[in-house]
């Protein structure tokens, strides 16, 4: 595994993650890895706009919904 080194976090900051990783019982290095691991899987908001647009890309045009409340009214 490649190891990472982050320069210049604010005191606060590591305080802050060190009091968060004491709470959830990890090191500091174990909450890190957690935290950048969730953050890695989670798609960003152009890979969800490009999946919204693939699944509900459709080939429907006027025609074929004017038929569809034709048959829905036809039914009644």
């Amino acid at each position: 595994m490649t190891a990472i080194t982050i320069r210049d976090v604010p005191d606060d900051t590591l305080n802050a993650l060190k009091v968060r990783a004491a709470q959830a019982g990890k090191s500091l290095q174990a909450y890190a890895l957690e935290l950048l691991s969730r953050e890695a899987v989670k798609p960003t908001l152009a890979e969800m706009a490009t999946r919204l647009e693939r699944e509900t890309r459709t080939e429907l045009d006027t025609t074929d919904i004017l038929d569809a409340i034709e048959d829905g009214r036809d039914r009644r």
